[in-house]
């Protein structure tokens, strides 16, 4: 079973087709899938963007009208696959952004890598002309602020939301986190975390170059490069803490 696990902040005008996608891909890529949503407490009409496509895609909608932030809502989809699959080493959980910048035509390129026998696959975004200035900004400071907390090998980018996880990962994490979150931080820092946490635990690991889209979103970038970047250099001093003492 592969669960396609999207968190949802203010995404009507999207979520709905991209359910809509998802559909389509499996329909001409066949696997076992079911999509969990977290609505984060939206307040425009992603409820109701969501609600007719339960009769139509194996789909599950979590949250409500509590907004807890992206790294809480990526906690709660773990628990939640963790609690669903039969086969934890079978299964995976694939994470992906609800605004069309994460493309679901991707997502047989993802599976196929973890078929092959990779616990951790992560999507490593390139930028496309139409990346937004915001986001190619955050992207150059980040590199810097990842840099910095230690290299993760392997690994070029470190901060894109679309990666598959073997759920029998997910379990290794979630007992090691206990009730506190699996990741800490919100949007680009919960994907840092929570891919520094996965990698230890990770038998294989592989990457893969997948080509985002900004083009067809509805809504402008909600990245401020600055503030985000400064708060990616805050979110590196545990890790640089971590290798001092090691």
């Amino acid at each position: 079973m592969l669960y396609i696990c999207i968190p949802a902040y203010n995404e009507a005008d999207t979520v709905g087709v991209l359910l809509w996608r998802i559909r389509k891909v499996f329909r001409e890529y066949s696997r076992d899938y079911e999509i969990l949503v977290y609505n984060d407490g939206s307040t425009d009409a992603t409820a109701e963007a969501l609600q007719p496509y339960a009769d139509v895609v194996p789909l599950t909608v979590l949250g409500g009208t509590e907004r807890v932030g992206y790294a809480r809502a990526v906690d709660a989809l773990c628990r939640a696959v963790s609690a669903r699959t039969r086969y934890p080493r079978r299964d995976a959980m694939i994470t992906m952004q609800a605004d069309f910048t994460d493309q679901p035509e991707h997502l047989p390129e993802l599976i196929k890598r973890f078929e092959g026998g990779a616990d951790l696959v992560v999507a490593e975004r390139t930028l496309p002309p139409a990346t937004p200035a915001a986001v190619r900004r955050l992207c150059w400071i980040g590199r810097f602020a990842a840099r910095a907390a230690g290299a993760l090998p392997g690994i070029t980018d470190p901060f894109g939301s679309m990666r598959l996880y073997r759920i029998s990962l997910i379990r290794d994490l979630l007992k090691e986190s206990g009730n506190a979150p699996i990741a800490d931080g919100n949007g680009w820092i919960a994907n840092l975390n929570l891919l520094r946490r996965a990698l230890p635990n990770a038998r294989r690991v592989e990457t893969v170059a997948l080509e985002p889209r900004y083009d067809v979103r509805a809504r402008a970038s909600r990245i401020r490069p600055w503030p985000d970047g400064l708060a990616l250099f805050r979110a590196r001093r545990p890790a640089v803490a971590r290798r001092a003492a090691s």
